[in-house]
């Protein structure tokens, strides 16, 4: 009865909802390029958005990018002139995957048809460009040292280059191009490139466009954020999906990350230190991969851990290297913090939280360093140690920075979960930080551990010579 009521109602004020019987689905298979969630984007808008330049339709059109419209046409012009490839036929692999391209995007494009292909080519031949002459201004300019006439060759076309004679522009175009609104999908650029290259018999346009692309951002990468970024050995194009997924993709190359339990509360990085945790910086490895090697033998002998005869005879660690093994330490490769740090961490866990929500590993590693970062005594430690390259000035900007990185971030399983029970549980064994307390204080370095050590000696003797009379006597 209740439900004739309602239709009667419904048409008898003509209020009806006209349901399609075939609906788009909310997200395409292919969708890879999300505009960042309005509560993170509200936390640092700029680090979110293009400085110089718009790539793909999130931010095309915009007043204070125009500047850059008329270089993607010197770009496109300087394109053609170099591959001999006509506009038509570059046209036409972008009108062939249009839906796939308007489908790599979770919002839909007001543009129409022709207006869309023209920008995602324009903008496609751009970036090639880009990375064609990176490649043959920097790269190439090591190997053509000792042919003076290609070298004047090249560095004249390199001080005729716009954007390879001003530096500031150069850093600004590597920023736009790891942004996640800022992306195209990798296929249409590598499409493009095989395309225009495939009958190409120079070395450097055979190399392939993974190859540019890595070349590119590994000098970005090793310049700015860590030093060492390379492709994994079985690297698969069809993995990446663009320039901000092929930084992650590389990041995330370590063979045992694997994802256990939500990451509990983590002691801090001075915490640690005051209970005898040793923390070491470990070069040429991937950023994501932190151990935590723990003595074994303190579940025996509280003393094994020599943390306190290395502290004032360091020169031990040349003479028997096995010693330092006998210490518990977190190894952890070194980050460079810039200015440019928080944009390119922001933007590859905002495409985390969109398209990898079950496989977090950016947002692990970053929450992780939020828990040994609390103040800035936290950092001071971490850059005693190596661990932080601080390129930002004071201390106290790196960890409001960290502190701040995970704001608005949802939580998911972590893949440092194991490892933060493991350095809580040693902070929290009172026998170590009994040792601790020891070496600080009596083993501090050299000249401290000498005088412990003679004071010993010297408490040792008077009490054998106290001991000694009645043990003659008794005897």
């Amino acid at each position: 009865m209740a439900s004739d009521f309602i239709g009667e109602e419904l048409e008898s004020n003509d209020v009806l909802i006209d349901v399609p019987l075939v609906m788009e689905p909310p997200l395409w298979p292919e969708c890879c390029i999300y505009p960042v969630p309005k509560n993170l984007r509200k936390i640092n808008k700029e680090a979110y958005t293009p400085k110089l330049v718009s790539i793909g339709p999130f931010h095309h059109g915009l007043k204070e990018l125009r500047d850059m419209e008329k270089h993607k046409l010197r770009y496109f012009k300087d394109f053609l002139y170099r591959t001999r490839k006509s506009q038509e036929d570059l046209l036409k692999i972008i009108q062939d995957n249009e839906v796939k391209i308007r489908h790599c995007y979770s919002e839909d494009s007001k543009l129409s048809s022709t207006d869309f292909v023209k920008m995602i080519l324009l903008d496609a031949i751009f970036i090639i460009e880009l990375f064609v002459r990176f490649h043959i201004f920097y790269v190439l300019e090591v190997k053509v040292e000792d042919n003076e006439n290609e070298l004047f060759v090249r560095t004249r076309e390199k001080e005729n280059d716009y954007m390879s004679s001003q530096p500031w522009l150069e850093g600004d175009i590597r920023h736009d191009l790891i942004l996640l609104e800022n992306q195209l999908p990798f296929f249409v650029l590598e499409q493009l490139y095989t395309f225009a290259f495939s009958d190409s018999s120079d070395p450097v346009h055979q190399l392939g466009f993974i190859m540019h692309s890595a070349c590119y951002f590994s000098t970005y990468i090793y310049r700015e954020f860590h030093d060492d970024m390379q492709l994994p050995e079985e690297f698969n194009n069809e993995e990446v999906k663009h320039f901000t997924d092929l930084i992650r993709y590389v990041f995330c190359s370590v063979p045992d990350l694997k994802l256990t339990d939500y990451l509990d509360d983590v002691y801090c990085a001075t915490k640690l230190d005051e209970a005898g945790l040793k923390f070491k910086a470990v070069e040429n490895r991937s950023l994501l991969n932190i151990r935590f090697h723990r003595n074994k033998w303190l579940n025996y002998c509280p003393f094994s851990n020599l943390s306190w005869l290395l502290a004032c005879l360091p020169c031990l660690k040349s003479v028997f290297p096995g010693l330092e093994r006998m210490q518990s330490i977190l190894e952890v490769p070194p980050l460079k913090i810039h200015d440019s740090t928080e944009a390119l961490f922001r933007n590859l866990m905002a495409l985390e939280q969109c398209h990898y929500p079950s496989h977090t590993y950016i947002c692990n590693y970053v929450m992780l360093l939020d828990y040994l970062i609390d103040t800035e005594r936290d950092v001071d430690l971490l850059v005693e140690k190596k661990i932080i390259v601080n390129n930002i000035g004071s201390n106290v900007r790196v960890a409001n920075l960290i502190n701040k990185l995970c704001l608005q971030i949802v939580k998911y399983e972590s893949c440092y979960s194991v490892l933060g029970k493991e350095i809580n549980k040693y902070c929290d064994n009172h026998w170590n930080r009994i040792m601790a307390t020891m070496k600080s204080v009596y083993f501090r370095d050299f000249w401290r551990g000498t005088a412990t050590m003679v004071a010993l000696i010297v408490l040792g003797f008077t009490l054998w010579n106290f001991l000694k009379p009645n043990y003659v006597m008794i005897k």
